[in-house]
């Protein structure tokens, strides 16, 4: 690193030296397996069956609706990210084409959406793991998955990388296996079990019993399941080749949604009717149809991997957005300190102490804490696509206008762009209908506003002093 010379205000020459980087020891198959198993945690292998109680198999509409979103926000963000790698990603995006304030406020809200979400998939996977291996207590657990990844983000972006990379192939693996066991049962090819063809597509009151009504509701379920995926735009920063490596882990998303996501839900719809109880954990009720021994055990120990990915991936995603806004003098500078490994190493801490925070008070106050901050962090993801897609055909149309090239340009633009808003601009609307997807929107607009707020006179009162 070698130092740069500056001229002071009284004319006299000063040496300053550049402020350490973020590392690049990510490698491009790491970020191409974490853009794979991004997305699949328990919002598909837990929550899929409130969707399909709330819309029938008509749920599949509802999943391709959200599936073409989250594939144009992706290629929007690939576009972004490859010509600019920034550990800020999309705030950074929102702040280069809709001003400061507003990439912050982005910035802030999806750092508060996963220090809160960090706190839940803790708990979520020490609950689960305690129906199995009843050995330690709940909170016990809960802390001490917190310390342990805590300590992997603290190692290195390459250890955290690798942790990515082994669970989302674990995650890869059962879903594979899922949809063969499924492809087998539907196809009778399972001896003395029944299949049920199509039969759950017909029957109990038909392809979609609850109508349009329950398609919306199930899209408002359903768009939440692909939360996480944007955080493959906040590792582009840190890994090597990013441009390259960001198009391949784009790509790939378009056939896991059809493949995984589709696939997996086609099968629990056509083996489970929408009236059955067996949705509350429904792979683990198809692999009992299939008349396999221990499949609740298995799925519910790929499900504990699934939450524990998450939150590694959520606190690695969280202590970098910190680290980008402390940069950008919208946090602390204290939180811009790198590691000798070139590890955000204060981000990282400040970024779990919330989740054990929330953790301790959930477990004084059992469902009296994460419920209500849950609530006003839940729409965050739509804040951020929709930031993204803003950004994008911004930051495309000034690119194409100075004749710019783009290392990965989105193919259909305008055109796509002005889909994903108007999908974007549905799902708002689907949820303002609806009384409890009502009050979460509003609350996170609340949040939205009092966020700005706060920033936009942190930045009035450094613009007085600058000019003092």
């Amino acid at each position: 690193m070698t130092a740069t010379h500056t001229a002071d205000s009284r004319g006299t020459a000063s040496t300053t030296t550049p402020a350490p980087r973020l590392g690049h020891s990510m490698s491009p198959r790491q970020l191409t397996m974490m853009g794979l198993g991004s997305a699949i945690g328990a919002g598909l292998f837990i929550g899929s069956g409130a969707g399909i109680k709330a819309a029938g198999p008509a749920i599949l509409i509802s999943y391709l609706v959200a599936g073409t979103l989250i594939i144009i926000v992706m290629w929007a963000l690939g576009e972004m990210a490859a010509a600019n790698p920034n550990s800020g990603a999309f705030s950074v995006y929102t702040g280069k084409a809709l001003g400061g304030v507003a990439g912050a406020t982005v910035g802030w809200l999806w750092w508060c959406q996963l220090v809160v979400v960090i706190a839940a998939e803790a708990l979520g996977a020490a609950g689960l793991l305690a129906t199995v291996f009843p050995v330690l207590p709940v909170w016990l657990m809960a802390l001490a998955f917190m310390a342990v990844f805590t300590a992997v983000n603290l190692t290195g972006v390459r250890n955290f990388g690798e942790f990515e990379f082994w669970f989302a192939l674990l995650k890869v693996a059962a879903i594979v296996a899922f949809l063969l066991v499924g492809a087998a049962l539907l196809f009778g090819w399972i001896p003395s079990v029944a299949s049920p063809g199509l039969s759950n597509f017909t029957d109990h009151g038909g392809f979609a019993p609850q109508g349009m009504a329950g398609i919306a509701t199930g899209l408002f379920v359903v768009v939440f399941a692909f939360g996480g995926t944007e955080i493959v735009s906040v590792a582009a920063a840190e890994t090597r080749d990013p441009a390259r490596s960001v198009g391949r882990a784009v790509r790939t998303v378009v056939w896991r949604i059809l493949v995984f996501y589709i696939g997996s839900i086609f099968v629990i719809a056509a083996v489970l009717p929408w009236t059955s109880d067996g949705l509350k954990s429904p792979f683990a009720a198809v692999l009992d149809a299939a008349g396999l021994p221990g499949a609740a055990t298995v799925i519910t120990l790929v499900a504990v991997v699934a939450l524990l990915s998450a939150l590694n991936a959520n606190l690695y995603g969280a202590s970098r957005m910190v680290f980008s806004l402390a940069e950008r003098q919208d946090a602390p500078r204290v939180l811009a300190k790198l590691t000798r490994t070139r590890v955000p190493a204060v981000a990282v801490v400040a970024s779990v102490v919330f989740g054990f925070a929330a953790t301790v008070l959930e477990l004084a106050f059992p469902d009296a804490v994460l419920p209500v901050l849950l609530n006003f962090v839940g729409s965050t993801c739509l804040i951020v696509w929709g930031s993204a897609l803003v950004s994008q055909l911004v930051l495309r149309r000034r690119a194409d206008t100075a004749g710019e090239a783009l290392p990965l340009r989105m193919r259909g633009f305008p055109w796509l762009t002005g889909l994903g808003l108007a999908l974007l601009a549905a799902i708002f609307a689907v949820g303002l209908v609806g009384e409890d997807s009502r009050i979460q929107l509003l609350s996170t607009f609340a949040l939205v506003a009092a966020v700005a707020g706060a920033l936009a006179l942190a930045q009035r009162r450094r613009s007085a002093v600058t000019a003092d």
